[in-house]
């Protein structure tokens, strides 16, 4: 990511996958990121998530006991939860729409298909960074806003303008 000092930025991955861990880890050191904590599974993740307070959390989708899916509905929705805004880019091997879908309605910002580059990696930290979404909270869903584009022909009312969620 051309242009920003990385140096201080907190990035947790949750993976059970040792090689994949130290892949992203070693992409993250590259550019700079030298404040990286791993996790194997959602569990550990969860205790880590506590004290360290990470910037950004990469997390796989399939990993035993408790998948990428239900960790993210965690972060967002516990009452416990340290931290239910932080930015979530989720990596997965599946990648068909619906996935997708279910992904970014459990509250994930941005979203990988594995295998991965560097490039796609820093793209989606990238996108992250740049293209803040406003947060949204209501009875159903919690997590970034999952409209990508405005409308311009909408005409109903604009119910989230003027709310700060």
């Amino acid at each position: 990511m051309p242009g920003y000092n990385l140096s201080q930025l907190k990035i947790m991955v949750v993976d059970d996958n040792p090689q994949m861990r130290d892949l992203i880890k070693s992409l993250l050191e590259v550019v700079g990121v030298s404040k990286v904590r791993m996790a194997a599974n959602s569990d550990m993740a969860w205790e880590i998530l506590k004290n360290f307070n990470p910037d950004m959390v990469i997390t796989d989708w399939a990993m035993p006991p408790t998948d990428g899916i239900e960790f993210v509905k965690r972060i967002r929705r516990d009452g416990q939860s340290p931290n239910p805004y932080v930015p979530v880019l989720m990596l997965t091997g599946f990648t068909e729409r619906y996935r997708v879908e279910i992904a970014r309605d459990a509250g994930v910002n941005e979203f990988l298909a594995k295998p991965i580059t560097a490039k796609q990696l820093f793209e989606r930290m990238h996108a992250i960074v740049e293209d803040q979404r406003m947060f949204v909270m209501t009875q159903s869903y919690v997590g970034p806003d999952r409209r990508r584009k405005q409308d311009e022909n909408y005409k109903g009312p604009e119910r989230r303008k003027n709310r700060q969620s």
